[in-house]
């Protein structure tokens, strides 16, 4: 698994990262750390979490991926760079979420007793909360890295704006800044090719898309014109609906019908063949895979050894270039 630099910082990544959000829900522990083992044994040392996972649980089982991984991690945490995030609700008082100096100080403590580590690598803000001044979340993180509990800080699900200004109003404050953005990317999901991505190869910010798979449809399993498949992400407990809203419609379904076809013509799996076009943009330092079953990791991670044709690459942003455009082109 190749490794690069993370952003302008001095750190290596692996080029793919394994999401952890179906531990816990979709997954049993059994079934998470043989996913954790296949992940490894293929060379991705970049783990992704957040505190509020796993996805489409309830407030009772907040937390319980990251304990899942943590316990997965005793003994080899030095091999490993993971990464978590805070911002979701994680309890019933009004305080127990968001970005204000309280909950991410108190969020990034539980977040370690969970991990069983001193310290995550990076630590990021999973969503803009529009209730707390830019200065303060700024300032929150990084009283997180001087105290040594985060080594970097970046930003997930923020807007292009919303990344330059909290760079700016660090650099204005002394502060540390972020490193990094998270956001949704995929062939059904181009908005960020226009404003986040170039301004990040600009500002020299890794970024490490997820969902390049459009919640498994880009995969090619599901049918146009059939109900979503329990066990699904699209009937997955509170996050069915959402996943469901973004992608299971007829424009989508149409495009992964092209999309399957290039693939067989190209002879390859439609999840390595999405995968490697997020690769493919300059702007994207690793990408992060999921998996609900061990076995679905080879044709992710194949991705990572992949050369798309050039060629290839114009057709499919060609097919996909309508979802770049956001609800302008709708």
């Amino acid at each position: 698994m190749k490794h690069v630099r993370f952003g302008s910082t001095g750190l290596q990544v692996s080029r793919l990262a394994l999401g952890t959000m179906t531990f816990g829900l979709q997954c049993d522990e059994k079934t998470s750390f043989s996913i954790l083992d296949a992940a490894s044994q293929a060379g991705i040392t970049l783990l992704d979490a957040a505190d509020v996972y796993p996805l489409g649980g309830k407030l009772a089982d907040v937390g319980r991926t990251e304990e899942i991984l943590g316990r997965w991690l005793r003994g080899r945490r030095d091999q490993f760079v993971v990464a978590t995030k805070c911002s979701g609700k994680m309890g019933p008082a009004a305080w127990q979420q968001g970005t204000s100096r309280k909950h991410v100080l108190s969020a990034i403590d539980a977040s370690l007793a969970r991990l069983g580590t001193d310290y995550v690598d990076l630590y990021q803000v999973h969503h803009f909360d529009p209730d707390v001044p830019i200065d303060e979340t700024v300032e929150a993180f990084d009283a997180v890295v001087k105290s040594g509990k985060a080594r970097y800080v970046g930003v997930s699900n923020y807007h292009a704006y919303r990344v330059a200004r909290a760079l700016g109003r660090a650099e204005a404050l002394g502060l540390t800044k972020l490193v990094s953005v998270q956001p949704r990317y995929s062939l059904l999901f181009r908005e960020v090719e226009r404003e986040l991505l170039p301004f990040c190869r600009e500002e020299g910010l890794a970024v490490i898309p997820y969902n390049p798979l459009a919640g498994g449809l880009l995969s090619g399993k599901h049918r146009r014109g059939s109900a979503p498949p329990e066990g699904s992400r699209f009937t997955l407990g509170t996050a069915g609906r959402m996943y469901s809203e973004r992608y299971w419609k007829e424009r989508e379904f149409a495009t992964v019908e092209e999309f399957s076809a290039l693939a067989r013509e190209q002879g390859v799996a439609p999840t390595t063949l999405a995968i490697a076009w997020t690769l493919a943009n300059p702007a994207i330092t690793s990408t992060i895979i999921g998996a609900s079953k061990p076995e679905q990791l080879a044709d992710s991670v194949a991705a990572a050894e992949f050369k798309l044709d050039p060629a290839v690459k114009e057709r499919l942003d060609r097919l996909s270039h309508e979802y770049r455009m956001g609800d302008a082109a709708r």
